[in-house]
């Protein structure tokens, strides 16, 4: 094992966590913006109204793109394990 094949490895690791956790903080981050205008706007400030709507806003985003998620992280680990033989042998 080479430290090129762990930094590699290293990287690829975080641009996949990059790529999940991307729509989920996205859509999180929009709503809770729109959100914060509402409230600057409307002098509103409560702690509820910020945190539903992100939960809401996440849940959906888990529900529509959680197949993909989940697909994405069984690949990646699939590929992991079978390299294993290959860098130990």
């Amino acid at each position: 094992m080479t430290a090129q094949f762990v930094l590699t490895f290293g990287h690829n690791a975080l641009m996949l966590l990059l790529a999940i956790a991307l729509p989920a903080l996205g859509a999180v981050m929009v709503v809770g913006l729109i959100v914060s205008i509402f409230q600057a706007v409307t002098q509103v400030h409560e702690a509820t109204l910020s945190f539903v709507p992100k939960l809401v806003a996440a849940v959906l985003v888990f529900a529509l793109a959680g197949p993909w998620m989940v697909s994405t992280l069984v690949d990646y680990l699939r590929t992991t394990l079978e390299t294993i033989p290959s860098v130990v042998g």
